[in-house]
């Protein structure tokens, strides 16, 4: 605790005099997420997920440093560090360069593993159950990328290279392609990836994550198809996920949820859906929020359900398990530093 005490200490006190000196802008952020679950599998409860739980408790850092260069870093600060190292609890921590026309943006660091689809896509600390898929992926790993937009500003693309979210100690890397589009009522996070599973062989995935804003009704619709040289078929490895999303009012959002991961091979190289795997997942959740006009104080109630079956018991989701979910989330502003110059 006295270190992480003295790692936001010398952040601010670095902060205000780079503020000052570079004319940097830096905003410093705290978020986290108290919860009471209640879980059972085929109606035994499960005493030791059960209970009130610190789900989220990290540290965002942002800012622009000048002439073109920003950073980003998000700490998550309730992970036993016993067997780890203090950076791999670091969700991100990467610097980026971007071009005076904003057209082009180089950035390297620790980053977001570039898979496409929005489950993929959102915040820990705003899900609140996840398919199989998702449950296991790694997904903030070293590396670098570079980003292009189109001058229209509604198309981005990203090549990417990261370790490997299987990699196990060995030199393993990851290859991503990713298109992120926004046309009006049609949004998509779409990727195709290379990721080695042990040295010299590959996964590959097709990604295609889609979001449909009808008024106060969002849809998202993700599809991920993966396979190796040896099994290059459609539908055999695959994750299906969709939500609903309902603004009944300013103060309620509902939510439907579904995620379907199935893997019918015999191969190892799925690191995140064992063969033998056919799991549904469905749930929804109920949100409020108290303060008229901002969403950083939010009140939810959800609740999942398994169903399915597995070669293995070291799946994540379990067949017959049932999840009740009660929590609390806010997140908090610190500190803003802007030099009046750069206003």
């Amino acid at each position: 605790m006295k270190c992480i005490k003295h790692i936001v200490w010398g952040i601010l006190m670095l902060g205000a005099f780079e503020a000052s000196a570079q004319e940097k802008l830096l905003n410093l952020g705290i978020e986290t997420r108290i919860d009471y679950l209640r879980e059972s599998i085929d109606g035994v409860r499960d005493h030791e997920s059960s209970g009130f739980k610190g789900q989220e408790l990290s540290l965002d850092l942002d800012g622009e440093i000048g002439h073109g260069f920003s950073y980003a870093y998000r700490q998550r600060l309730n992970t036993n560090h016993d067997n780890e190292s203090f950076f791999d609890a670091t969700d991100w921590l990467h610097l980026t360069y971007t071009t005076p026309n904003e057209r082009w943006a180089f950035s390297a660091g620790k980053q977001v593993v570039g898979i496409g689809g929005y489950e993929y896509d959102l915040a820990p600390i705003d899900c609140y159950f996840y398919s199989e898929y998702c449950s296991n992926i790694a997904c903030y790993q070293l590396g670098a990328s570079i980003t292009h937009t189109l001058k229209n500003g509604n198309d981005s693309f990203m090549a990417q290279v990261t370790e490997s979210p299987a990699c196990l100690g060995e030199e393993m890397f990851a290859y991503n392609l990713m298109w992120m589009g926004e046309h009006d009522w049609f949004e998509s996070i779409y990727s195709v990836n290379a990721m080695e599973y042990i040295p010299n062989e590959y996964i590959y995935y097709i990604a295609l994550g889609n979001r449909f804003t009808m008024g106060p009704v969002v849809l998202e619709l993700d599809f991920m198809n993966r396979a190796t040289d040896h099994q290059t078929f459609f539908f055999r490895n695959c994750s299906v996920m969709g939500t609903a999303k309902v603004e009944v009012c300013p103060y309620v959002q509902l939510q439907a949820k579904v995620s379907y991961d199935v893997n019918r091979t015999d191969n190892i190289a799925d690191f995140c859906v064992a063969p033998g795997t056919e799991l549904t997942r469905v749930g929804g959740a109920v949100e409020f929020f108290p303060i008229k006009g901002k969403r950083n104080v939010r009140l939810h109630a959800a609740y999942c359900y398994t169903m399915g079956s597995s070669d293995t018991e070291l799946t994540v989701l379990q067949d017959k398990h049932s999840r009740l979910d009660i929590g609390l989330t806010w997140r908090m502003n610190l500190l803003s530093f802007a030099h009046p110059k750069a206003k």
